[in-house]
C-alpha cells in the first residue's frame, strides 16, 4: 500500500508541475523573471502604437504599465511584444507572452480558446469613408468593397452577417488604412473608438456609422486554463476601480485625440464592472 501511495503522490506531484508549477506565466514565475510579457499592438493608436521615441504608448500601455507595477513595482519591469490581431490567440497560445493587452473584443468563440479577464474599455463596431463618397448606410456598401483587418470583430461580424457586401482584408492596420486613403475600398470597418480617432486625424473623412451591433466589452486574456493570472488581474482591476483609474488613463491618452467629441463614459470601464 505504501509504495502504491508513493506512485500516486508522485502522479499527483507531476500533474501539479505540468499545469501548477512550471506554468511560466505564472505569478510566481513572472515575479521571479523580474519581467512581465505583454503582447500589445504598435500601430493602433491612442490604445498601442509606437511614439517618435520608438515607446509603446497609449491607453492599452497605460493599464500595462500600472499592471507591472503592481506585480512587480515597477512600471518599467515590460517586455512588449507587437502583435496584429489575427495572431491575439495563438500568441498566447505559443507561451511567448503572459497577457494579450491588445484591445482585444470578448467573443465566445475566442473564449474557447483564451480566458478572459474583466474588462477595461467597451466599443462597438463602425465604419469610416471618404467624404466624397460618405457612407452613411451599410445599404450604401452593396457592390462596393469594404476594407477590414483580418482577425478583427468587424471582419467576424461583416463576414457572417453580410455576405453581399465585398471585404478586403488585412493583417496590419496601417495598411487597411492606407488602402482606404489610396482607394481600395469604398470604406473601412472597425472599432467605431478607432474608426473616429482616424477620422479625427485625417482630413477628408468621416465617420458615417458609428455603431454596428451591440457594445461589446474589451478586455486582456490569458492562456486558457490560466485562472491565477486572470483572477490576479480582476482583483487588482477592482483595486483600480476605486481610484477612477481608467477614468485617469482616458484623460491621459484618449482625450487628447477625441476632445470633446466622446464622453469617457461612454467608453471605459471602471473596476472591470461591464
Amino acid at each position: 500500500m505504501k509504495g502504491l501511495f508513493r506512485v500516486v503522490l508522485s502522479a499527483f506531484f507531476a500533474f501539479g508541475v505540468m499545469f501548477g508549477a512550471d506554468n511560466p506565466s505564472s505569478l510566481e514565475a513572472i515575479k521571479a523573471r523580474g519581467v512581465l510579457k505583454v503582447a500589445v499592438f504598435g500601430d493602433k493608436p491612442p490604445f498601442g502604437y509606437i511614439d517618435a521615441k520608438g515607446n509603446s504608448v497609449g491607453y492599452d500601455i497605460y493599464f500595462v504599465k500600472r499592471l507591472a507595477k503592481e506585480l512587480l513595482g515597477d512600471e518599467n519591469k515590460v517586455e512588449y511584444t507587437l502583435v496584429e490581431p489575427a495572431a491575439r490567440v495563438d500568441i498566447l497560445e505559443s507561451g511567448r507572452v503572459d497577457i494579450v493587452f491588445a484591445n482585444f473584443t470578448v467573443t465566445e468563440e475566442r473564449k474557447k480558446r483564451v480566458d478572459f479577464a474583466n474588462p477595461y474599455f467597451k466599443t462597438a463596431i463602425g465604419v469610416v469613408s471618404s467624404e466624397k463618397d460618405y457612407i452613411t448606410d451599410l445599404k450604401q456598401l452593396k457592390g462596393k468593397k469594404l476594407i477590414v483587418i483580418r482577425g478583427t470583430t468587424a471582419d467576424i461580424y461583416f463576414s457572417k452577417n453580410h455576405p453581399e457586401i465585398s471585404l478586403i482584408k488585412y493583417d496590419q492596420i496601417s495598411d487597411a488604412f492606407q488602402a482606404l486613403r489610396d482607394g481600395r475600398g469604398a470604406a473601412l470597418t472597425q472599432d467605431n473608438t478607432l474608426v473616429l480617432a482616424w477620422a479625427l486625424e485625417n482630413k477628408g473623412y468621416k465617420v458615417g456609422i458609428g455603431t454596428i451591433g451591440g457594445v461589446d466589452p474589451i478586455a486582456p486574456a490569458v492562456k486558457k486554463g490560466n485562472t491565477e493570472l486572470r483572477d490576479w488581474i480582476n482583483q487588482t482591476f477592482e483595486k483600480l476601480g476605486k481610484e477612477q483609474f481608467a477614468l485617469k488613463a482616458f484623460n491621459a491618452t484618449l482625450k487628447p485625440y477625441y476632445g470633446d467629441f466622446v464622453k469617457p463614459e461612454d467608453l471605459i470601464v471602471e473596476g472591470g464592472k461591464f
